[in-house]
């Protein structure tokens, strides 16, 4: 099976997605189908065997909507023979999201085509490893802005020809010539509008019935095309149809509804700014340091233990070390923090950010699409294809929205019509009455702003997180944090440094404090345990001379069984050492003073007796109270789960303001303690490092992983932050409420809109206030209330969560 994403161009409502993904769902060799208004985008699972791409694209023209494509000319060396073109075709042709490659051996070319969103690099990639040079290049891109473009040009028609049907229609108020308000003008004037600068909603109901679906073209198509056929009828048959016509109201429907598309496609164009963004941030070349010269090459040629030399103002291009130098790097284009971060030779770097000072040569650890950049890119980019569960409401009432809006159009129409309450006078046209009643209804209607209403917003919102180094990773882990009322923190590396000192060492009679640490640390010194490297740095420090011990068993959340000079050495908690028939009574007392201090007792036992105890502290982060008590204001629970004693755990806790805390839990443990609370019904919300958290964070309604750094791609994190900081949690937070916030605003929006309209449309104000609604108002009023959605959405764009806002 393969996975492709497909740029769409044409969408506008949720019955669009509708319309698109049954027909793409009923092709064979279709897997899965899921199209994103929001996006633009349909994400599809097919089997290559059955179905090729360009069938899918076929489908999806079939149905009145195109896909963004692009073509590539490249010229290329040594292209003799048939053969050989077939070779190179079939190389190129393996790149996912390539439509079609043919090579001419006459002009020496490779021609392309290919979809949007695909990267032109790999497609060069492709060429050179079939052996092939590339002389020249040559794209042409079929960019969204074009259809932007088509869409101002189709409204200005539609406005320029507007203006003198709508003077021509009222022209007994001008007092004009009689010719300006001639029925068969007003005909040739309209006739461009509806089916010219207005065939695509002609279009897209054809295709859209065809599908057996009904999306807003439908509604448009039926509103103004039914206003025109009656006043052609009108027009040229005016002894068998006597009325009024309404060539004004045909030209005006399409004419706002296509002022309303053409600014919400203005609109939603920068719903993606973020990615564009992104996208920038990556360099196209790397300076590397090779032979001992500079040598500046394209960033694809960069290998992972390549040295790069990277000057003052210059972006980083790989994620590395830095090998030499010193400088402050801004890294705010990922973060969101402003205040440069200085680095030394070290240090961990991350490709896109920018060299403020000095200049760095740094070793390049991830390149390409390693590297953290390109990994949050696709974060987002998945991020913004996702559905949030709330958006499964809006994509119900999409599928039967338009047949009911034409059912209340026709019964109002046969209402008004018939007039059987007498509401009408004897003078009044009952049938113009009811017609203008019903095409009203049609037009006003709007399930663009309910289609628009979450993937606008999830889009906005994810984007706008990734700037502040909030990874989101869905829809879904974006209304779920909203819901969280509990959040549950390991404590190392969490919630404390994860960089553990050792601070005391507490020997039993007749031994040295030398001694508990020479064997603690030849215990010790193959320890990957941060425990234990704080035991093994210590004894260094002391000078202290130990080797390996002979024989080394790590029992995770006990300790370690181990033997040296001969002799068995066990390591670990007070239940380890009890376990193994070990006395620790001699030294309960003085345990009992470290663990008050929130200090971590690691007990010594050398052959079969206690000789000691090593007490370690793990400081608590710097903002680790602050964001505590951020949460706590935001009406959450804090919880600490930790593998230390009730004492340790108990003073670690009040000092980080916790009330609540779960001690003694073993690794494997965790992920059951989310579960007990999940069981008592909590939204559970779990935090830590993502790499020893992994099941606790799988398990929790919400996984977040803090400080990954340039290891963004952790999968069972709902959140990624990037900064090792709490009060990026309490950030997460504010801005999934923000984001959820506007989702529900614009739902509520979207639906009084229309259950607000719909009646009005229908005439219910007429009986009492003498109010009719004319078809060109009520056409002004759904093209704007689509506009009015995505504008609130992009409100987004300039939201920085309050604890950062503060923070600065």
């Amino acid at each position: 099976m393969q996975k492709i994403k497909l740029p769409i161009i044409g969408m506008h409502c949720a019955s669009c997605v509708v319309t698109i993904e049954k027909a793409l769902k009923r092709t064979p060799g279709i897997q899965k189908a899921k199209v994103n208004l929001g996006a633009e985008a349909a994400y599809v699972e097919f089997d290559p065997e059955k179905v090729t791409l360009e069938d899918i694209i076929a489908k999806i023209r079939e149905v009145g909507y195109s896909v963004a494509i692009e073509k590539l000319r490249l010229k290329v060396s040594e292209l003799r023979d048939v053969n050989q073109a077939k070779t190179l075709e079939t190389a190129v042709s393996k790149v996912p999201g390539v439509i079609n490659a043919s090579a001419n051996i006459t002009t020496q070319r490779l021609f392309v085509e290919f979809l949007q969103d695909i990267d032109i690099e790999e497609i060069k990639r492709k060429v050179g490893e079939a052996g092939f040079d590339i002389i020249e290049e040559d794209v042409e891109k079929v960019e969204r802005g074009k259809e932007t473009e088509k869409k101002k040009r189709n409204l200005l028609i539609a406005a320029i020809l507007s203006i003198p049907i709508v003077i021509g229609s009222y022209g007994y108020l001008f007092h004009l010539p009689e010719i300006f308000s001639s029925d068969y003008l007003l005909f040739i004037l309209t006739t461009p509008v509806l089916f010219y600068a207005g065939r695509e909603f002609f279009w897209g109901s054809y295709g859209a019935l065809k599908n057996r679906t009904a999306n807003m073209d439908v509604l448009v198509a039926l509103g103004s095309g039914s206003a025109y056929l009656y006043s052609t009828l009108v027009t040229f048959f005016h002894g068998a149809f006597p009325g009024v016509v309404y060539f004004d109201s045909a030209g005006l429907i399409v004419t706002f509804i296509l002022m309303g598309r053409y600014l919400e496609a203005k609109a939603k164009s920068k719903t993606s700014e973020s990615i564009k963004k992104l996208v920038g941030l990556q360099t196209k070349t790397a300076r590397v340091f090779k032979d001992g010269k500079e040598v500046e090459v394209p960033i694809e040629k960069v290998v992972s233990g390549d040295i790069v030399v990277i000057r003052p103002g210059e972006s980083i291009p790989v994620d590395g070390v830095v090998v030499e130098g010193h400088s402050s790097i801004d890294e705010g284009m990922l973060t969101g923090e402003s205040i440069p971060v200085d680095k030394k030779p070290g240090d961990e770097v991350i490709g896109a950010t920018l060299n403020k000072d000095g200049v760095l040569k740094v070793k390049a650890v991830k390149v390409g699409a390693d590297t953290a950049i390109a990994q949050i890119i696709k974060l987002v980019e998945d991020a913004q294809a996702s559905k949030a569960p709330i958006q499964n409401f809006a994509d119900r009432i999409a599928g039967i929205f338009v047949p009911i809006v034409v059912s209340i159009a026709v019964l109002s129409f046969l209402f008004w019509y018939f007039n059987p309450m007498g509401i009408l006078s004897s003078e009044v046209d009952t049938f113009i009455f009811a017609f203008t009643i019903f095409i009203a209804v049609l037009v006003i209607a709007c399930p663009c702003a309910l289609g628009l209403a979450t993937p606008t917003a999830i889009m906005v919102g994810t984007g706008r997180g990734a700037e502040q180094g909030i990874l989101i990773k869905g829809g879904e882990g974006l209304e779920q944090a909203h819901k969280v009322d509990t959040v549950v923190m390991d404590k190392t590396g969490t919630l404390t440094t994860g960089k553990p000192k050792v601070t005391d060492v507490v020997a039993a009679e007749k031994v040295s404090e030398k001694d508990i640490l020479e064997v603690a640390a030849a215990a010790e010194v193959g320890s990957e345990h941060p425990l234990g490297k704080a035991i093994v740095e210590a004894a260094r420090e002391k000078g202290i001379d130990f080797k390996e011990a002979e024989k080394f068993i790590a029992i995770p959340g006990y300790g370690i069984d181990a033997t040296y000079n001969g002799k068995r050495v066990v390591i670990g908690t007070r239940l380890f050492l009890t376990d193994n028939e070990i006395d620790i009574s001699l030294l309960e007392n003085k345990l009992k003073g470290i663990e008050e201090q929130g200090k971590t007792a690691v007990l010594i036992a050398y052959e079969g007796k206690v000789i000691g105890a090593i007490a370690i502290r793990d400081n608590l982060k710097p903002h680790s109270a602050e964001a505590v008590t951020e949460l706590h204001k935001m009406g959450m629970k804090v919880i600490m789960l930790t593998g230390d004693n009730t004492r340790t755990a108990k003073a670690i806790a009040e000092e980080a303001g916790i009330k609540k805390f779960f001690a003694e839990v073993l690794p494997d443990g965790k992920a059951g303690k989310i579960k007990e609370l999940q069981n008592a019904g909590k939204n559970v919300a779990m935090v830590g490092d993502g790499i020893n958290d992994s099941p606790a964070l799988a398990q929790a309604d919400v996984g977040i992983a803090l400080g990954s750094g340039t290891d963004v791609a952790i999968e069972t994190a709902d959140i990624v932050l990037i900064r090792d900081n709490l009060l990026d949690v309490v950030a997460a937070m504010q801005m999934s409420r923000k984001t959820i916030s506007k989702i529900k605003q614009n739902l509520f929006w979207a639906l009084f809109y229309n259950i607000t309209a719909i009646p009005i449309a229908m005439g219910v104000l007429f009986p009492s206030l003498g109010f009719l609604l004319q078809p060109a108002i009520a056409a002004f009023a759904m093209a704007f209330s689509s506009v009015t959605v995505v504008t609130n959405s992009l409100l987004l764009k300039n939201y920085t969560p309050e604890i950062r806002r503060r923070n600065r």
